[in-house]
Order: C-alpha cells, then structure tokens, then sequence
C-alpha cells in the first residue's frame, strides 16, 4: 500500500502540505483535484523522489515499479513504435543482455547456452513476443495511424510528443502509474480510449485532471487538496467513490459546517452579551472573567462557501441575422490533398453545435474554414449580414504578445472596436472590472502575459473573445490548460450565451451541458450524428473493434441474405412450393454461409497441429540434458528464441479459431 506518514512538503519557502496522513490501498484508482497551485504536482514529485519531504514520510512497497509521463521528449531518430516500447523498461534490459550475450557469447559454451535461454525464457514471461503488437495498440488508440508509428520522433510536433511520452508511461509494466493532466493534448476519441485503457489498469493509479467526466469513470476514490483556508497549507481529504460522489459528500460537509457555524454564532454572542452586562458588576465579575476566557479560547468555525474567482458572462450579441453562415458543396483540404467534400449547412442564430469525430478527421479543419481562415477549394461559403465570429484555438494563445499585459491586450481591442464599430471607449477601471471577472486582479493586470501559465493565456485569450460580443462563437478544445472552476464558470457562461456555437472540445461536460446538436466528422464529410455522447463512445468502440476481414464476412454474409431473400419473393411470387422445397432451400443458404467458416477453421486446425508438434519437439529437446551440452550452445539460443516465437503465434491463431467458431455457431 502507499502511505504518507505525517507529510509536509513546501515549495522554497512556501509550503503547500502540512502533516498529512492517509493510506491508498493496492489497485485503487485515485482522482486528484483541487485549486491550481493547491501542491498536486508537488506530492507527484515527492513520490518519485525529486523531492525531499520537510517532515514525515512516504512508504511505499519495495521493488514498485513508478510509471510517470515524462514532460520533455528528446529528439530522437526513433520511431514512435520503438519509443514507445522503451516504456517497458525491462523488456529493454532483456533486449540489451540479449544482445550482450550474442555479441560476446560466454567463453564457456554450456554458459553461453544457459544464459540464452535463461534470457529468451524471461523474454517470453514478460511477454516480450508480443510487445510490439501491445505498443502499436497503444499509439493507435492515441490517435497514431500505422503509417505514423513508422516516423522518427523528431518529426511530430509538441501536442504529438506529449501522446509519445503518454504511449510509453502506459506502455510500462507498472505498480503505480500517475498521470499529471493527461488528457490536455488529447481529442475526444482518445480520451475514451484511455478512459477504457485505465479501468483495465491493475495497478495503483494517481490522476490529476480537470476533466469532471474522465475523473468519474476512472477512479474509485477521490484525494482532495482543501485550500479554503487561503492562510494555511493544503489539508488532503481522502473520499472514497468516484467524483459525483465526492460532490455529493462535500456539499453534505457544507451543510454540516455550516449548521456548526451557526451554532458557533449563537453561542458567541449569548458570550458576549452576558460579558458586556455583568463584567462591571462585582458579583459577576468572576463569571465574566470566566466567559471571556472561554471565548478567546473557542476555536471559530468558519461559515461554509465555495467562492469561485470567476465570475464573467457574455454579453449580448451585436446584430440578429437571420442566417449566419452558409457552406453549399464546399470542399476544404490543404495542397492538393481534400480533407472534406461536399459540406453542406446553414449556421443559425440559435445553432449551438458539438463537433465530434476521429483525430485528423476534419473537426479543426472545418473550424478554420467556418472562422474564415481557411478557404474553401470548390463551393461556396456565404456569410449573413452583420456576421461576427470569435474563434478560439490553441494558436491563439501564441499569438498574445509576451512582454506586454493583460490589461494592454484588452485595451488594444478597446480601441480596435471603438474605430470599427463606434464603441465608446472604456475607462481603465472599467477594463480592469472586466479582467477581474477572469481572475486576472491588482498588479496581475499590469505584469507581462510572458510570466502567465498556459491557463492564465488560455483564460486572456476567453477574455478577449468574450469582450468582442460575437454572434458567432466558435471554440476548439478551449478547455486546455483551464482548471475545474474555470471550467465550470465557462460552461455557465456559455448557456447563457445568446448566439451561435460550435465547439470541439474533449470535455463532455461542456458538450453536454451546452451544445444541441452533434456533428459527426468522417469519411470526409459532416452529418448529424443521431445520439449523444454514449451513442458516440459505442459507435467508436464499433469502429475499433472491426477488423476488415470481419467487414468482407459480414458483407458476404448480407449479400448471402439479401440473395436468398430475393429468392424467396420470387418463389412465393411465381408458385406455391411445398414446405420440403423451402426446407431444402435454407439449408442450402446455410450450407453456403458456414462453407467457408468451415473451411477456414479447418485450415485453422490444421495449422495449429503443425505448430503445437513443432512446440512440444522443441519443449522435450529443451528439457533434454543435451540441450546444454557445450557442442549445442549455439543451438539452445536458436531454439529458445523458436520456442517463444510460436507460442506467440499460436496464441494469435487460436484466438482466431475461437472467433471462427462462435461465428459458426451464429449461422446455425
């Protein structure tokens, strides 16, 4: 179990966890939450030992192996499949001392050969056959197509990296694994997929994340940073259940504390009216003297409330088009390659519109395209009347200039609205107000937007968006960076919100909460997407778990059907038949759908008993005293490395003869 033992860790001088003790028990799932700064990624630091504690201890069971999302990704000719193998750091030892031994073969022959296959056999226990096939899963359900897990690491861009150094944390065989914000340069589909991944994960998970809905269905216990005392160190609560659950007990807390202070209240100042009536009075002066002490010695109870530092709306558009934006037969794509063809919509003052689909499908594409930066290829684009678009992206953030405040950016736009849309221009205290409803509050208005956290831009570049009154907003992935509370304030903004929508985002809350409509991105084209959010997880987990040859069965077997139905009208059509003749006709299309099932798991078998010969030759001449003669070292190693070899392939086939047969059971 992972216990910390009376902890105190401090960050310089601050400290951010003062005595804290809890125990997490092996396998629990625990979700991490609490305000940024609160000592999250302080207590991750401590764990894997780059930070010294203050005070107590952190114990832990010998020889676990810590799993961690490294920050950094050196630039490597690598590919991306070899990088992510380097995750699992033992099969790499193996690998090495493999490659050793090879290299420089044991002078002793009979060593040389124990040592093979001592070394093919533990190759073989930890699954090293089947590795490669592990880790290509694993960047495929990052969003890696097959063709990209053959390129060096050096060529994927920053947000590309980071899923690289998420492949290769998953990628280790790990007791603990903990995960700082992992879904910040993920889409949707890969956070669905990890959300799938981590609830097979048998080991101990921490996870930091602002994400309401990916912490619900990966954890079964909550570790919560209290800092609603600003004056003092964080106090870390351990709830047991999943984040609706903690919601649930922190409001009957409140409640609760709330009850106390009140009765606090009431008994202070029955206190200090009978100190105020009989203090002066000789009689009740020891009385007096008495309640006075009491009352410099209770320990207050404060009243219960959740403050959040933001508070902000949008206000009301400019200009009521009728219709906003209209794409007819528009095809949209980047030199000579179409990304999408034909997009056909009508964007309406009342549209609010989820985009959802596969990474590189399109969604950011069509994004640029409706925000106008991007131009259409063929077809025409046809904006409304008084259209005007806020469009919110990562890039943005980059394009704030560092050595300049916040406060100027917002008075830059001040004036650039004044000169194009007759604004008044606003007082500096009024910008200031403004600013404040996004938290940015005294000196942090006038210091560089250089020393600001990516959270910090992120919520500039809202405000700024949200100072614009667009009729048409448009959001990609705007929840990067933002901690819970933003979050959460930006979702309420947003139902409030009075004109048009359209969002890609990985946060299912906010989907959820402010969106109509989804539109499903794929194959190149954009169409409603008929169901919600779990609809769209099944549909994703359909789309996984098709292989192609599974696709060309079920085609054969429609066309079958579809050809047998056809019959059938024409037999009815022409003639009664007798029953015999019906009878003998299904079993015939039977006959016809399992031939070549049949076939195949003949084939199957057929195989299978070569290998499983193959495999017990080679089992009984590796159990022989002769396998370790000197004269056949050289063999030992050969017929190890053979030995594991096949016993992977036929796990592969005898996987496939089960799906066969279950196939064939369908038909009958």
């Amino acid at each position: 179990m992972l216990r910390l033992i009376d902890l105190t860790l401090a960050r310089g001088s601050v400290p951010l966890i003062e005595r804290a003790t809890l125990t997490i028990n092996p396998g629990r799932h625990v979700g991490i939450v609490g305000a940024n700064g609160a000592g999250k990624s302080t207590l991750f630091a401590a764990l894997r030992g780059l930070l010294t504690a203050e005070r107590g201890d952190i114990a832990m069971p010998n020889g676990w192996v810590i799993a961690h999302v490294a920050q950094e990704t050196p630039p490597s000719d690598k590919t991306a499949l070899e990088y992510a193998l380097d995750g699992d750091v033992e099969l790499r030892e193996v690998e090495a001392q493999l490659a050793a031994e090879n290299e420089h073969p044991n002078a002793d022959a009979s060593k040389h050969g124990e040592i093979l296959a001592h070394l093919y056999s533990h190759l073989e226990t930890i699954g090293g056959y089947a590795a490669p096939a592990r880790a290509a899963e694993l960047l495929a359900g990052l969003g890696f197509e097959h063709a990209m897990q053959s390129r060096a690491v050096a060529e994927f861009s920053g947000g590309w990296r980071m899923r690289l150094n998420l492949a290769q944390a998953l990628m280790c065989r790990s007791d603990l694994l903990l995960l700082d914000e992992p879904t910040n340069h993920l889409d949707l589909d890969a956070v669905l997929w990890i959300e799938d991944w981590l609830s097979r994960y048998t080991g101990t998970l921490l996870v930091i994340t602002h994400d309401r809905d990916f912490i619900d269905r990966v954890s079964d216990q909550i570790l919560f940073f209290d800092t609603s005392n600003p004056k003092a160190p964080a106090k870390l609560k351990l709830y047991t259940g999943n984040y609706e659950s903690f919601e649930a007990q922190r409001t009957v807390e409140f409640e609760v504390q709330q009850g106390a202070f009140e009765k606090q209240q009431r008994t202070i100042k029955h206190l200090e009216s009978f100190i105020t009536r009989f203090k002066a009075k000789a009689t009740k002066a020891a009385q007096a003297q008495s309640r006075m002490k009491a009352l410099e010695k209770l320990e207050r109870i404060s009243a219960a409330h959740v403050d959040s530092p933001f508070t902000f709306s949008f206000r009301k558009p400019e200009g009521e088009p009728r219709q906003l934006l209209k794409f007819d037969n528009v095809s949209l794509g980047y030199d000579d390659k179409d990304i999408l063809e034909n997009v056909k919509f009508s964007l309406l003052p009342n549209s609010r519109i989820g985009l959802l689909g596969k990474n590189g499908a399109g969604k950011s594409t069509l994004v640029k395209a409706i925000a106008g930066e991007l131009l259409e290829r063929t077809g025409e684009r046809v904006e409304g009347q008084h259209l005007k678009i806020a469009y919110f992206a990562q890039h943005q953030l980059e394009q704030l200039r560092n050595d300049e405040s916040a406060l100027w950016h917002l008075d830059q736009l001040d004036k650039q609205l004044t000169e194009t849309r007759g604004y008044t221009r606003a007082r500096e205290q009024e910008q200031r107000n403004f600013l404040g409803g996004f938290d940015f509050r005294g000196d942090r208005v006038s210091e560089p937007v250089g020393v600001f956290s990516g959270g910090e831009r992120a919520r500039l570049v809202l405000a700024l968006l949200v100072y614009e009154r667009p009729n048409l907003l448009l959001l990609d992935e705007p929840t990067n960076h933002l901690d819970m509370e933003m979050r959460q304030a930006l979702t309420l903004a947003l139902q409030d919100y009075e004109g048009a929508l359209v969002v890609v985002a990985h946060d299912r809350h906010i989907l959820r909460a402010c969106c109509d409509e989804l539109w499903l991105v794929a194959d190149s084209t954009v169409k409603p997407f008929d169901g919600d959010l779990d609809d769209y997880r099944d549909w994703l987990r359909e789309q996984r778990t098709k292989p192609a040859k599974d696709k060309a069965i079920a085609a054969k077997e429609k066309a079958a059907a579809v050809a047998a139905e056809k019959l059938a009208v024409e037999v009815i059509a022409t003639a009664k038949k007798p029953d015999r003749r019906e009878d003998a006709e299904e079993r015939q299309r039977l006959a016809n759908l399992r031939r070549p099932l049949q076939k195949r798991i003949d084939a199957i078998e057929k195989e299978l008993g070569k290998l499983t010969l193959n495999r017990d030759a080679l089992d009984a001449w590796l159990a022989s005293e002769a396998a370790y003669a000197p004269e056949n070292a050289a063999d030992l190693g050969t017929k190890t490395r053979e030995r594991g070899e096949l016993a992977a392939k036929i796990a592969v086939i005898e996987t496939e003869w089960m799906e066969k047969q279950d196939e064939l059971q369908w038909v009958r």
